[in-house]
């Protein structure tokens, strides 16, 4: 009985306090500190990574101009049925609105966010600006006033476009990015051929991307197979070469491939005096010179992860398999080739990823049609200032990364990325 007792009795450590809320609390103190350490990372993320993309979409959709500078024009015009023209109420908050952004200088702001829409809106703002405020007799209509002043303000266009930014977001930058435009209807429709560009420089981003990657994956295995088949030491010395591109900037790495690629270059100052060819070939400033300049820079990329998997694979694999009479070649195919899988792959999505958001090669040695996605979105970052399409076309390319990637786990399964 007292036997029982003594087991049924809660285990007490030697100050009397419970065996078990002794190890809770000693559970919970490590997941503090554990939480503690990782606390830091996870706050540098945050700030440095989520916090910039979270800001970049909703950049793409952001429209303040407006409904900021407009804001009495952009209350009366919600009522408006979108049939003829505005009521007299929507033209006198005009006025009103214009004479304020007057005095406080936002006229460019408003005239340049409109501008966006209909070519000519900008001189129509500025132009009514300047004659504000409006001097209006009794029984005068504001309308008629302003129809007076430029007869643009009777044309319901104009005053559609105001209607469809009296409100905080658009769906304007990411309709332009994909060479849509938004109907009177708010549906959106595909703009006219002459008009259209950015889906073409999607397109060529990708190919691009897929060509340069599949050279780099045809040229980096070879590589990585015989560099984790040599003798350690002499792997690691190879290694360094593999690695100096790493040590040395891409700025300075292009600006070779130029010396090396140009007309009157190395290589073809070397070609003609060997009598090879008898002319230069046009090797920069076109796409050939940014293909040969990005592998060489992502090539490393391809190899490394290549020579990590390929050395973990021991070589009595394939001396097995050859010592039962396969070929050798048949089992470098059957045995070999499948367990490099995994490296090969992830160097591929590296250099994909990497090549879809690469600006400055395309820049200096390509020409006009061999500039991706990236530069247009420097260039409306730095020449336009335009950051309403720079986010938007930053957060398409985000996407499509986002896509390429989920479509390529669920076809090659994400586990296949290890390394390990």
């Amino acid at each position: 009985m007292s036997e029982t007792m003594t087991m049924n009795a809660p285990l007490t450590a030697a100050d009397g306090e419970s065996l078990k809320v002794k190890l809770a609390r000693e559970r919970r103190n490590k997941q503090l500190k554990a939480i503690a350490l990782v606390a830091p990372l996870a706050l540098f993320l945050l700030l440095t990574f989520l916090v910039p993309i979270a800001m970049l979409l909703k950049r793409s959709v952001d429209n303040p101009e407006v409904i900021t500078y407009l804001p009495q024009t952009s209350a009366e015009i919600a009522g408006w049925d979108r049939r003829g023209l505005p009521s007299e109420a929507v033209f006198a908050a005009m006025a009103r609105d214009l004479t304020v952004a007057k005095e406080q200088k936002t006229v460019p702001e408003i005239s340049k966010r409109l501008n966006m829409d209909i070519s000519g809106f900008r001189s129509l703002i500025q132009r009514t600006a300047r004659k504000m405020p409006l001097e209006v007799a009794a029984g005068e209509s504001v309308r008629d006033q302003f129809i007076a002043m430029d007869e643009r303000w009777g044309d319901p266009d104009h005053w559609h476009v105001i209607a469809k930014n009296a409100k905080s977001w658009t769906p304007y930058y990411l309709y332009s990015s994909l060479d849509l435009r938004e109907t009177k209807a708010g549906m959106p429709e595909l703009a006219p051929e002459e008009e259209r560009a950015f889906l073409s420089i999607f397109g060529r981003t990708l190919w691009m991307s897929m060509w340069i990657t599949l050279i780099s994956v045809l040229l980096g295995y070879p590589i990585a197979y015989w560099l984790a088949n040599l003798p350690a030491r002499k792997s690691n010395l190879l290694m360094i070469l593999v690695l100096l591109p790493f040590w040395t900037s891409v700025l300075v790495r292009v600006a070779s491939w130029i010396v090396l690629l140009q007309q009157e270059g190395l290589i073809n100052s070397a070609l003609m005096g060997l009598g090879i060819i008898g002319e230069p070939l046009q090797l920069a400033f076109n796409r050939t010179g940014v293909y040969i300049a990005m592998v060489h820079i992502l090539l490393p990329f391809v190899i490394l992860p290549a020579y990590s998997v390929m050395k973990s694979i021991p070589p009595t694999y394939m001396r097995a398999a050859i010592s039962l009479g396969d070929h050798p070649f048949a089992a470098f195919w059957k045995i070999y080739f499948p367990q490099t899988v995994a490296g090969v792959a992830a160097g591929a999505l590296l250099v994909f990823i990497m090549c879809m958001g690469y600006y400055i090669t395309p820049a200096l040695l390509g020409g006009p049609q061999e500039q991706m996605v990236s530069y247009y979105v420097a260039f409306y970052t730095n020449v336009t200032i335009n950051w309403g399409m720079a986010a938007a076309l930053g957060s398409l390319l985000l996407v499509a990364t986002m896509t390429l990637y989920a479509v390529y786990s669920k076809l090659v399964g994400a586990n296949k990325l290890s390394l390990g």
